[in-house]
């Protein structure tokens, strides 16, 4: 499900108050090179026979730049770092001490990171996303998007974006991200602290697995 959500992941720009989810989807394709931003996570476990449903929460730190790197970083309970440098998808358990690296252009496709980091309009988006908007809910506008590969790990996508102002234009950032799998494990991400076109270190999306780990290569 991490890998799924390294996604952020961001910030959308909107037109106006009045503007739908895919408007605000198309201006920040368009024109939002970089981002950093808090998140919290909050997984959802379909409930099983005579019990109910389990949660699991987690939260960190993302940053983005387009085309295609991000670093997602979460904290406890269990520690990881995601990042994609362009070239490859990495992961990082730091409990096991364990790196996974698969070739990013395979991994990220139909992924929610895909449409945070790496398409660059809605034209190139809907080639793996069926996108439409969705009601207004929580005072946030909302893009559905379905990935049209039937045999993918994720079911549904839905971002919801926020109306600001940042550096004298309108925009709208990413305020919610929320995530359904092929075996109905929801996952709802919250962004706060959000900034838009931001410097960020050389290295920021450079990864180098730590001495002694176990690499695994995919």
């Amino acid at each position: 499900m991490r890998q799924l959500c390294a996604v952020f992941f961001v910030a959308l720009l909107c037109l106006a108050a009045r503007a739908d989810g895919l408007d605000a989807l198309e201006l920040f394709l368009r024109t939002a090179s970089s981002g950093r931003a808090d998140f919290t996570q909050v997984v959802t476990s379909p409930p099983r026979e005579g019990q109910v449903a389990r949660t699991r929460v987690s939260g960190g730190t993302f940053e983005f730049q387009r085309p295609g790197r991000f670093r997602f970083v979460y904290g406890k309970p269990l520690p990881q770092t995601i990042v994609a440098d362009g070239q490859t998808l990495w992961l990082h358990d730091v409990d096991l001490n364990q790196v996974t690296a698969r070739p990013q252009a395979s991994a990220l496709g139909s992924t929610p990171a895909a449409l945070i980091a790496s398409a660059a309009d809605l034209k190139a988006l809907q080639l793996d996303y069926q996108l439409a908007n969705a009601p207004e809910r929580d005072g946030l506008q909302w893009v559905q998007a379905t990935p049209r590969a039937r045999d993918g790990q994720v079911q549904s996508v839905r971002v919801g974006l926020r109306e600001t102002v940042a550096g004298g234009r309108k925009t709208a950032e990413l305020a919610a991200l929320e995530i359904v799998d092929s075996f109905g494990q929801r996952s709802l991400l919250t962004f706060s602290g959000v900034q838009l076109n931001v410097n960020l270190p050389a290295d920021t999306f450079r990864f180098r697995p730590p001495a002694g780990a176990d690499v695994i290569r995919q």
